[in-house]
């Protein structure tokens, strides 16, 4: 997802809004009116030729050409001319600011507001339909000849009406321009009945995103919060990759539209994703509503260090019975000020007034991998437990000097693999310890996901490095390694190749690699960051002497899909079904320490991991691809 700002929206005519967008450190914009005084479709080739110098030299990129096209209703000839002279406009739009993206709409436009009940005249009436795609159709086909993408709004529609179109033009890549205030004032009794379904329904379908200054930005008493925070997780989860646009419409006539603006941005960023896209969320009985801790009363106290993904960790644990988060740390003010207002927590941005808090006794660590240790031992020597994110460091030598502190202090670390709670591959460790592969023989993953220069350049630009951070095959593909040892073991010996294809980082954004095993099995991965939907797709195979088992998520695919065969047939139904007991690394690490349980991740489990990475780099930067022995 791109965060992107209708420049119109300012109040302002596009040059006096450039400044004010770029201190708000945006780095796309959506063009509609006030462009030199005029709208889109009105400038010459000469004045959008001055609009893409403009924003080249203000380091800017146009998201989505938000248009007027076809917002009449059953046009006349001459209507219909003045529609296609837009259109030609439009066009020249795109070849010149480079983007291609447009929204529009498809000459429904009833007068009657019929919008605001029902489905919609034309989602149900084919005859009304074929009236519609008479007109639209040719505009269509010219549009996609060009190479534009439509996104059709349903202001004046209904969003079932957006998709019929959709659904009858049939052009790849064509979609619907959500706009959640509007759906969640209209549609209260199908995304009350099932609130998961309504999401991923309009997501599937969505290329662009409005969002405007009512509902959850104003709070209003009559009105329920739009909850942007699963918005935006939804469309990630379901692979969407285009802009998520302020559309302000300021109704308060207390801000300028510029105040406003940047109001609605701060609830937007309040609500982004804290890390890029990842994978798709499985099922399970498992609750918070379901599990008992028998030391709720006394619940482990914890502080959160590293507010990237550490926002989501520190939400988790806000959840979770037996935890008690008293506070986060980041050097980011931002980051500190989001997780503390949404969770209430106090926030520090020195992380040793966070070690000197007598009240915390466990920190869970999420900062830069590559200073994982760093963090870890100054709260191993300040006295508290300690839970580190993925992967445990950069080098095996810092994971040992970690597990060495903490046995010396008689004091507790563990790993986040969060792959390792899910259904999935919990089933598949059942699987394989009943013998249901017979001899195992071999095993392929391959994890395809897109990440920006932007990701990279984020926060100093640590991610891509070798120092901080790995490439895809350290960052990324550590879960499904992870997931590999849980279910398999250590392999003997790893040789690697890596390549960067697409970004100007210093590790590699595809990597291949083979593992071999005492056993004989073999396993292949394949990784990259430069896979163009914006998506985990993940793919694992494994088979043995017996059996065979398959599992997909992300992509193509909506919901996660595990398959076994076994007996000359496929199944969806795991032979060994079982599920993890804890709900997250957090609740697991609290039961070791109250209770004495087993860590669902280890250290030395963790370590295991790093000295793999390690060796597959050594084989694809130093040996040119040549085996390399894992020494235990």
């Amino acid at each position: 997802m791109i965060l992107s700002i209708f420049t119109d929206e300012t109040g302002l005519d596009l040059e006096k809004a450039i400044p004010l967008v770029r201190s708000w450190g945006l780095h796309y914009v959506d063009l509609r009116s006030r462009i030199f005084q005029r709208p889109l479709e009105k400038l010459t080739d000469r004045q959008l030729e001055e609009v893409k110098k403009l924003l080249d030299d203000n380091g800017l990129q146009v998201a989505c050409l938000q248009s007027s096209l076809g917002k009449v209703h059953l046009p006349d000839k001459e209507r219909l001319k003045e529609e296609a002279e837009k259109l030609d406009r439009l066009i020249a739009a795109s070849q010149i600011l480079d983007c291609n993206l447009v929204r529009s709409f498809f000459f429904w436009q009833p007068p009657d507001g019929q919008e605001k009940a029902g489905i919609g005249e034309l989602a149900v009436r084919p005859d009304v339909l074929a009236q519609v795609m008479e007109l639209f159709l040719p505009f269509a086909e010219k549009a996609r000849r060009a190479g534009l993408i439509f996104a059709f709004e349903n202001c004046g529609c209904t969003k079932e009406e957006c998709f019929k179109m959709i659904d009858a033009l049939e052009i790849p890549g064509w979609g619907f321009a959500w706009d959640p205030k509007n759906s969640w004032m209209h549609d209260k009794a199908e995304r009350e009945k099932d609130p998961e379904a309504y999401f991923r329904k309009i997501a599937k379908r969505t290329n662009c995103v409005h969002v405007k200054s009512t509902g959850s930005i104003w709070f209003a008493d009559n009105f329920d919060p739009i909850p942007y925070e699963k918005i935006f997780r939804t469309l990630e989860e379901a692979g969407f990759n285009g802009p998520v646009s302020l559309e302000t419409h300021n109704f308060n006539p207390e801000l300028t539209n510029a105040e406003a603006c940047e109001q609605v941005l701060e609830v937007v960023r309040k609500a982004w994703p804290a890390a890029a896209a990842g994978a798709q969320q499985e099922s399970c009985s498992v609750s918070a509503a379901t599990v008992v801790r028998s030391y709720v009363a006394d619940p482990v106290r914890f502080g959160v260090v590293g507010l990237g993904m550490g926002h989501n960790r520190a939400t988790e644990m806000a959840g979770t019975p037996g935890i008690r988060l008293m506070q986060v740390c980041d050097r980011l003010e931002d980051r500190r000020k989001r997780t503390s207002e949404a969770l209430h927590v106090p926030a520090v941005a020195d992380f040793s007034e966070m070690l000197n808090n007598p009240e915390i006794e466990a920190v869970m660590v999420m900062n830069e991998t590559g200073r994982h240790a760093e963090l870890a031992i100054q709260a191993l020597q300040a006295g508290k437990h300690v839970l580190v994110t993925k992967p445990m460091e950069m080098s095996v030598a810092a994971c040992d000097r970690m597990i060495a502190l903490a046995a010396e202090k008689h004091l507790l670390l563990a790993l986040d693999h969060c792959r390792r709670l899910r259904p999935s591959v919990q089933s598949l460790k059942a699987a394989q310890e009943a013998g249901f592969f017979g001899r195992p023989l071999s095993a392929s993953v391959t994890l395809k996901v897109n990440r920006t220069m932007d990701y990279f350049r984020e926060n100093g630009g640590w991610r891509g490095t070798r120092k901080l951070d790995g490439g895809v095959l350290s960052n990324q593909t550590i879960h499904h390694l992870d997931e590999l040892l849980f279910v398999f073991g250590m392999p003997e010996a790893v040789r690697c190749d890596a390549w960067t294809q697409t970004h100007e980082i210093e590790m590699e954004d595809l990597g291949l690699a083979v593992w071999k095993y005492a056993n004989g099995m073999i396993v292949n991965i394949c990784a990259t960051t430069s896979y163009p939907q914006s998506s985990w797709y993940y793919q694992m195979e494994a088979h043995g002497t017996n059996g065979a088992y398959i599992h997909r998520e992300g992509g193509a695919q909506q919901t996660p899909e595990s398959l076994y065969f076994l007996n000359n047939s496929w199944t969806k139904s795991a032979p060994y079904p079982r599920e993890c007991a804890w709900l997250n690394s957090m609740d697991n690490f609290a039961s070791a320490l109250r209770c004495g349980t087993p860590l669902l991740t280890t250290p030395q489990e963790g370590r295991n991991a790093v000295l793999l990475i390690n060796a597959m780099y050594e084989s694809a930067y130093e040996k040119n691809g040549e085996w390399v022995a894992l020494k235990h």
